[in-house]
């Protein structure tokens, strides 16, 4: 089987919803990456053969194929197809593992895989109620209702359910949430998102600015900040502090050949070691990344202790912990840079940009292999294994 290589990875600094990329649409976010991807790297982007776009919310300004509007908008030659997933939050890390399927199969030698989500512009779960508001029916068919009943598939109670499972306190949940932001606020005063973030042009009322720091991170949060935040639910441990914040970005990721790497002159950053996506229990749903894990680093013949840095989405402060827990991980080497609770979570880009984020820290700590896993609705989830070059 031929081995898929990964060449650059590149993201946009997160914007809070209502924040600084508010006035960007999710094409032009789209395009942005796009033109880095061949701003960054000399070769000829006619050879790029396909680009995979992943997006949770595909509607409004986010439908009529994404990835390939956002192809359109950029300086990519018109020429190149692309097509738009949906894996829930996994989907572009999905997006990433399509585009190395196609290389190891053969089939192509230079895909570029991305996300984009702009949650200001396109609410999260707004594609479905609209739709419920104009009375054009509901997700979830007589047969699902029939297997699941009175079940309302909810990430959030999934993860106060992990907290009772697990045996987490709210301090647990404030504690990670500080070091999350404490650890962001360090890897950009460090300037260690510099290669992977893209300046996108902004307006303000000031004129023209570059967005190029992330505009979650709270670099003044203190325990006691956290720990004051209202709980979402009475008689419940999570709070908005210790889940993901709501995100406007975009990210992409040139994957290819060994054939491409020598046909261009492109100099690889990692190969692709391990990839896999498994599903679990609907309802708990955010808890499967644990076992995901476990089957994966089996099938790849590594140990957890052999992983040098691992990115886990902070959906909820409660998923990586319970992931440390199960897996006996090294905090140390757990979102190093920080994650979703101080980063953000764009949905649909974060799978592609936590693998640019990936990437970094193996650089900055001179590792060699990187484990990337997520929790996405219907109780999947992907890993992926790069060893850095």
């Amino acid at each position: 089987m031929a081995t898929a290589y990964i060449v650059d990875a590149v993201r946009t600094a997160g914007g809070r919803r209502g924040g600084r990329l508010a006035g960007v649409h999710p094409v032009d976010l789209g395009a942005a990456v796009f033109d880095a991807i061949a701003d960054r790297n000399d070769f000829d982007t006619n050879v790029i053969e396909d680009v995979i776009t992943g997006c949770v919310s595909q509607g409004g300004q986010q439908t009529m194929d994404l990835g390939r509007n956002a192809v359109l908008a950029s300086k990519l030659p018109d020429s190149i197809p692309a097509v738009t997933i949906d894996r829930q939050c996994g989907s572009s890390q999905q997006a990433v593992m399509f585009a190395a399927q196609a290389v190891m199969s053969g089939t192509q030698d230079v895909v570029l895989a991305s996300g984009i989500e702009s949650m200001t512009r396109v609410p999260m779960g707004s594609v479905a109620t609209l739709f419920m508001k104009e009375g054009l029916g509901n997700y979830k068919s007589p047969r699902l209702e029939e297997k699941y009943p009175g079940i309302m598939f909810s990430q959030f109670m999934g993860a106060e359910m992990i907290v009772k499972k697990h045996g987490f306190t709210k301090a647990d949940l404030d504690a990670f949430a500080l070091e999350s932001h404490r650890r962001a606020r360090a890897a950009t005063e460090a300037g260690l998102f510099d290669r992977e973030i893209v300046p996108v042009e902004i307006e303000t009322a000031d004129g023209k600015e570059w967005h190029k720091a992330d505009e979650g991170i709270r670099h003044d949060a203190t325990l006691e900040s956290i720990a004051g935040v209202k709980l979402l639910q009475e008689g419940g441990t999570i709070t908005a502090a210790t889940s993901s914040q709501i995100c406007d970005g975009a990210s992409a990721v040139l994957v290819v050949s060994e054939q491409a790497l020598k046909d261009h002159g492109l100099t690889p950053r990692a190969r692709v070691h391990h990839l896999s996506v498994t599903a679990g229990d609907p309802i708990i749903m955010l808890e499967e990344p644990l076992f995901a894990t476990e089957k994966a680093l089996k099938k790849a013949g590594l140990k957890i202790g052999d992983i040098d840095a691992y990115e886990v989405n902070e959906a909820f402060a409660p998923v990586p912990l319970a992931w440390l827990k199960y897996l006996d991980a090294d905090p140390a080497r757990l979102n190093v840079h920080g994650g979703a609770i101080a980063l953000g979570h764009p949905l649909g880009a974060t799978g592609a940009k936590l693998m640019a984020t990936l990437l970094g820290v193996l650089d900055a700590r001179g590792g060699k292999y990187g484990l990337q896993t997520m929790c996405e609705g219907g109780g999947q989830a992907n890993v992926t294994i790069v060893e850095r070059l």
